[in-house]
């Protein structure tokens, strides 16, 4: 990839309703299939985020375990929608928060392969953290994507990103 920092951060906006949409950007020069692949498939999915043990099928329920946290825990996650290679959304219930639900749309534009991630937050949450979160985890899936060296550990990226977030 070669965005920069600042086009690597998440944008953050405010709906109608109050409410906070995150949103990340990222493109690569790979084919929308391979993108998606690094997206869905288990050895993939478990070498960036973590695993899910369960149907793979729309409105299938299965447990997401984050894997790269410090402490992993599996937690209920249902796949609400699922169009390959182009669309893919999740919900689930993260420990002392309200069911997130992450939407993945793949699009081809100008030749590369752009991944836009959103998440809608409530309008009294901190964001920035969430994003950080993100932010070092869509670093990764663009490792896996592009074969490149992983990111460092949450301390290393926090250290290199921490500040363009106020941290």
């Amino acid at each position: 990839m070669t965005e920069h920092l600042e086009s690597r951060r998440g944008v953050v906006t405010r709906l109608d309703d109050g409410r906070q949409r995150l949103e990340f950007r990222r493109s690569w020069p790979d084919p929308i299939e391979d993108v998606w692949a690094a997206l869905t498939e288990p050895d993939r999915l478990a070498r960036w985020i973590g695993t899910y043990e369960g149907e793979r099928a729309v409105g299938a329920t299965g447990t997401f375990t984050m894997t790269h946290e410090e402490e992993p825990a599996g937690e209920q996650m249902t796949i609400v929608a699922c169009e390959p290679p182009r669309r893919l959304v999740v919900q689930w219930v993260q420990e002392d928060t309200d069911a997130w639900r992450v939407d993945l749309d793949l699009a081809t534009e100008d030749g590369r392969t752009v991944l836009r991630f959103v998440q809608v937050f409530g309008a009294e949450a901190d964001v920035t953290d969430f994003a950080m979160g993100w932010h070092w985890y869509l670093d990764k899936f663009g490792s896996e994507v592009a074969g490149s060296p992983v990111p460092g550990n949450w301390d290393t990226f926090l250290a290199e990103v921490g500040p363009a977030y106020a941290r």
